[in-house]
């Protein structure tokens, strides 16, 4: 049966990497594909991956209906035997009801891609909706790490190496910016809470972590 499966995880994980194995492998088989991005690093109608590989993408706007592109493109008697989304958490959740309806009334698979949460480690509208419909969701085992050799489990904005807490939640921006520029650093719970990335830690000696102690 088809099915929509969200491959989830923190920047730097693999997940634009994973999408272009599996366009390569099903390629190689004969098979088209539709592709969707938004925003990816390598610009626009583009799904890229650190590592170099890139392909052509359908670049998704605002008010974009991926349904209806999907049956104009079938009833010009072009083929699209699945779907992958990249960068889905920046999809409205009315597009990721589209990518389900693409499941259930044209029988595709849909394989969406995307971060869970925000700098500020709320959900993004678009991946919240996918949690909610996706028949399988799946977390990347490729571990991103954070600075001080933990998982990565928190995604954090920076200017300059510092954190930042506030702003528009989407600002494109990647893991290998310029340090004077809006970046971003996974890290761990701990220290995205302790808003410490690796700039900032290793400006500033650390000290052995101690319990609260009151004088009660």
């Amino acid at each position: 049966m088809p099915e929509l499966v969200f491959f989830s995880g923190t920047m730097d994980c693999g997940k634009s990497t994973l999408a272009l194995q599996i366009e390569h492998n099903r390629s190689a088989r004969g098979l088209v594909g539709m592709i969707f991005t938004r925003n990816d690093r390598a610009g626009e109608g583009k799904l890229s991956s650190r590592l170099g590989l890139v392909t052509d993408a359908v670049e998704v706007g605002d008010g974009a209906d991926l349904y209806a592109h999907l049956v104009d493109h079938l009833s010009q008697g072009r083929r699209a035997d699945y779907v992958i989304a990249d960068e889905a958490q920046f999809l409205a959740p009315e597009q990721i009801d589209q990518l389900a309806r693409v499941v259930d009334d044209l029988e595709l698979d849909v394989y969406a891609f995307g971060i869970t949460t925000d700098f500020r480690s709320k959900l993004f509208p678009g991946s919240q909706r996918l949690v909610e419909l996706a028949d399988r969701v799946e977390v990347l085992q490729v571990e991103a790490l954070c600075w001080c050799g933990a998982r990565a489990t928190h995604n954090a904005r920076t200017v300059g190496g510092v954190m930042v807490v506030e702003g528009a939640q989407v600002v494109v921006g990647d893991v290998t910016g310029s340090a004077d520029e809006v970046g971003y650093e996974v890290l761990c719970r701990r220290h995205h809470r302790r808003r410490m990335t690796a700039a900032t830690a290793h400006a500033a000696a650390l000290s052995p972590d101690v319990l609260p102690v009151s004088s009660a």
